[in-house]
């Protein structure tokens, strides 16, 4: 046994899962599977999109979290960067499964397609995703 187990008596898979390590491994079968295209609804609402817009490209992965209290939507998933900057939201047309799925537990995410500026709309295309662990 080597000094790392005997230290941390968890064993080194363990270790090296830990939270507190901040190492995040992938599981076996995890995998992304592709569900739909569509593009963010709401740009035009955004205030400081044209700044937003100038760090977003092609293949960025975009976070998805429900707002099943908006007002507008109770079944509203917001569209945020990875850096936190909110960028609208799913289509309400798109939203009604996707809703179901995230408060069933399950992840969802998009994936930047295409951007581009048409007038005052920036329309960002994205591939929805649910990954699957």
């Amino acid at each position: 046994m080597n000094n790392l187990e005997k230290k941390d008596q968890r064993g080194i898979i363990e270790y090296l899962l830990n939270k507190e390590v901040g190492i995040d491994l992938p599981k076996p079968f995890e995998r992304d599977i592709y569900l739909f295209d569509t593009y963010v609804a709401g740009t035009t609402h955004i205030k400081g999109i044209e700044n937003i817009l100038s760090y977003i490209k092609d293949g960025d992965k975009l976070v998805f979290y429900r707002e099943p209290e908006n007002e507008h939507d109770p079944q509203a998933i917001r569209v945020e960067t990875l850096k936190k900057d909110k960028i609208g939201y799913v289509p309400r047309q798109d939203n009604i499964i996707f809703s179901r799925l995230m408060d069933a537990g399950k992840i969802l995410f998009a994936k930047v397609i295409d951007k581009e500026i048409r007038g005052k709309w920036l329309k960002i295309k994205i591939k929805i995703y649910l990954h699957e662990s």
